[in-house]
């Protein structure tokens, strides 16, 4: 027999309150870091000649099951554009993949100043800290090794982004929904991909498999770091949180997923084929469904209520959360 919604959020936030599992899974997440963990120029060949990047290689040209590259303006190209074209679009997620963890690493740093001796958080986001530089590192050296000029974030927002690193010393629980809602959509897009065969290039997928290893054991600090605290948060910060997480979801998802403007002006893409290609249900399906967890862990922890789920639909990321469609909530943790 199901359990009625409200019956499941009860035992969730009955769980999350346990401290002693929630420090045995920062125990456990420290010495994975410590087991298993790589680094940006020991670990990755960057002078291989199967790893060098040659910007029209036909590896770099998207499938026929990519929206962009099944339209028929992208077909049309000369193979050496399409390659291009690819390459940017590789190399721009990870220009705002370096500098989202530019963001994340110094909001880490800021949460860890305030902490106290002997809490086990501190030494965990070192861990995670060292494992976004070498990130940032080699997703860096990737873009050096395009030789094109990419931007990443477009600059009005990068301004916006600068205000992320002093949010620890106001709200830790806003931070890490912040921290969820970059790292979530990538990760849902990248682990897609491989899924999928759509990686051809080597160094490409050797960095994917890097970054997909160490990025779950950050997006599960995180996740476990809301389920202890918001329980205990009080009424108005539950509120004020449930009302600015979708907002916040809505507006990353779409930052990692949407065409750069730089790509889109440097080879001319018609504005008819950005709405072909992005502002179609598809692509509306895929940044709805690349919050998913996120969305589930609200739901657990009771933060979606009849009034914020308005804000979900606006931003067009709202869907059943799993826990209400009968499924497993720890699974979904």
């Amino acid at each position: 027999m199901k359990q009625a919604p409200k019956e499941l959020a009860q035992e969730i936030r009955t769980e999350v309150k346990d401290k002693r599992s929630y420090l045995s899974v920062i125990e456990r997440l420290n010495k994975a870091s410590v087991d298993k963990h790589w680094e940006a120029y020991a670990d990755i060949a960057w002078d291989d000649p199967e790893l060098q990047i040659d910007r029209n290689d036909p590896r770099w040209i998207l499938p026929d099951i990519d929206k962009l590259g099944r339209t028929e303006w992208y077909r049309s190209q000369p193979a050496e554009i399409q390659a291009q074209i690819g390459l940017w679009r590789v190399a721009t997620a990870m220009k705002i993949g370096l500098q989202f963890e530019n963001l994340l690493k110094r909001g880490l740093l800021n949460y860890a100043y305030r902490l106290p001796n002997g809490r086990p958080e501190f030494r965990y986001v070192y861990h995670e800290t060292t494992e976004e530089c070498h990130h940032g590192m080699m997703f860096q050296e990737f873009v050096n090794r395009t030789k094109m000029p990419i931007r990443g974030m477009p600059r009005s927002l990068r301004l916006i982004a600068e205000v992320t690193p002093l949010i620890p010393l106001i709200n830790t629980e806003l931070f890490f929904v912040f921290v969820l809602g970059g790292e979530d959509p990538i990760d849902y897009v990248q682990r897609k991909s491989l899924k999928e065969g759509h990686i051809k290039h080597p160094l490409e997928e050797t960095i994917m498999r890097i970054h997909i290893a160490e990025e779950a054991r950050h997006i599960s600090f995180a996740r476990h770091y809301l389920k202890h605290r918001v329980p205990g948060m009080a009424p108005f910060r539950r509120r004020y949180l449930g009302l600015v997480t979708p907002v916040i979801l809505g507006v990353m998802a779409r930052i990692m997923l949407s065409p750069p403007g730089t790509m889109v002006r440097r080879f001319r893409i018609p504005p008819e084929v950005i709405r072909e290609v992005y502002a179609s249900q598809e692509a509306q399906d895929e940044i709805r469904n690349s919050v998913g967890k996120v969305r589930d862990l609200m739901a657990e922890l009771g933060l979606i209520t009849r009034a914020n789920k308005r804000l979900w639909k606006a931003f067009g990321i709202w869907s059943e959360p799993r826990a209400r469609r009968g499924g497993s909530a720890a699974k979904a943790a």
